[in-house]
């Protein structure tokens, strides 16, 4: 069983220093075309809402096919949700896709323990190996094995409006106090001050953790869900009573319990909302995305979460963690095919995902002579003075108990329950994995 642990700072240390998903099946049918294998590839970049990662994957894959006239990458893309639900739909069939994308830690683990996910070590022996940021590849591992190769390393700042803030004479909040001062100022002068899609759910989680971090400390969550500390504990029933706090201050933007993630950038993006919590994956939006006005985009910037007064977190300690990564099904009858595809799109992801997207990838890339945007350099600054990075919760739980805090999330945003009870039910769902 894969330890579930705080994320390792030195995976963010280690980036820094090298810086100067109709059913696909692939287990019944043979894949072939003629003469041609056919590997299928799903993933969750859409062309809407994920441009320059979905152009990257294009290109990646018509290289691919010059390269190796004998094989075809045949595309299915959906949303992020509707993806982990087809996922799963495709495992419990046998159907998975040749090549799909997954997630680390407690999300994988039930994939490898039901034999739907081949082992990539024998792919990740020799040069591919070493090209990964350390320690990256272990929280795709289960047993010692590896069954994934990620693709981005990021961590969640909160994203907000140069332009509003300046209006409303507002500062970079360093402790929580400071936060919610500002929270109340927006409020009081009808602009929204956080847009927040939490129909998705984990949106609303990684608010609930960065609570959790600075009142109890990076490890009091981590500890809470391997069981060696508890969701009882005083600092994760405060943490879940400031999130139902600042549903009270208005903070969040109208309907957001019933708003996608998707649907909630659009506040964000048109200056209706002051600020946005996300991961780094968003960073293209504000850099290098070219259908995004310059105007907008120069007007982001981004804070660190503040520090709660008496509380034991530290402002340099992040939500965060490795991103999306790539299977191969075990069952997939083009494997050698789906194999070699898996290593050259990881070979050619790092750099292309640097220039053309604005993300930090799991590889390492001499970046010494790209030209960066500010804004990037100003993340990747983060990354190096990071004190902690702790791995997103759903993706530490397994499936079930992390169905049942997403649920809990939703719930407590929505006031539908009481902050007792969202840490007794975590408790209940927890003692049942025992």
């Amino acid at each position: 069983m894969l330890k579930k642990k705080a994320f390792p700072l030195f995976i963010a240390l280690s980036l820094v220093l090298v810086l100067a998903l109709s059913g696909c099946s692939s287990s019944e049918e043979s894949n072939s075309d003629g003469d041609k294998s056919t590997v299928k590839f799903m993933h969750l970049w859409p062309a809407g809402s994920s441009k320059q990662h979905n152009l990257i994957v294009q290109d990646i894959i018509e290289e691919f096919e010059k390269d190796n006239p004998n094989v075809k990458i045949e595309t299915e893309i959906l949303s992020n949700e509707q993806y982990k639900e087809k996922l799963k739909v495709l495992a419990a069939s046998n159907e998975l896709p040749d090549v799909g994308m997954t997630w680390a830690a407690g999300f994988l683990e039930p994939y490898v323990n039901g034999n739907k996910f081949a082992t990539l070590d024998d792919v990740l022996a020799g040069e591919l190996g070493e090209s990964f940021i350390a320690g990256t590849t272990e929280a795709y591992a289960v047993d010692g094995k590896t069954y994934g190769f990620p693709l981005e390393l990021n961590i969640a700042p909160i994203y907000y409006n140069k332009n509003i803030f300046a209006e409303y004479g507002l500062e970079v909040p360093e402790t929580y106090d400071e936060f919610k001062n500002i929270v109340k100022t927006l409020s009081d002068n009808g602009v929204t001050p956080i847009t927040l899609g939490n129909k998705d759910r984990w949106t609303g989680s990684m608010w609930y953790m960065y609570l959790a971090d600075r009142l109890g400390g990076p490890e009091t969550l981590t500890n809470a869900i391997n069981r060696t500390g508890s969701f009882e504990d005083p600092a994760l029933v405060e943490a879940a009573k400031e999130i139902q706090s600042l549903v009270d201050m208005n903070a969040f933007v109208k309907g957001f319990n019933g708003l996608s993630n998707d649907e909630a950038k659009g506040p964000f993006m048109n200056d209706q909302a002051a600020m946005y919590l996300m991961g780094s994956w968003e960073l293209p939006n504000y850099t290098t995305n070219e259908d995004v006005p310059q105007d907008f985009r120069d007007s982001i910037g981004f804070f660190k979460f503040p520090t709660v007064t008496g509380g034991k977190g530290d402002i340099n300690s992040f939500v965060g963690g490795p991103g999306v990564g790539l299977f191969v099904s075990e069952k997939s009858t083009v494997k050698e095919e789906a194999k070699d595809f898996v290593k050259f799109f990881v070979e050619k992801w790092g750099e292309r995902s640097v220039t053309d997207a604005g993300v930090i990838p799991a590889t390492k890339v001499d970046t010494s002579a790209i030209d960066l945007p500010p804004l990037y350099i100003d993340v990747l600054n983060e990354l190096s003075n990071a004190s902690n990075i702790t791995l997103y919760a759903d993706v530490q739980m397994s499936p079930s108990v992390a169905q049942e805090h997403l649920n809990m999330i939703q719930a407590l945003f929505g006031k539908q329950t009481t902050p007792e009870d969202f840490a007794k039910q975590h408790e209940a769902a927890l003692a049942n994995e025992e």
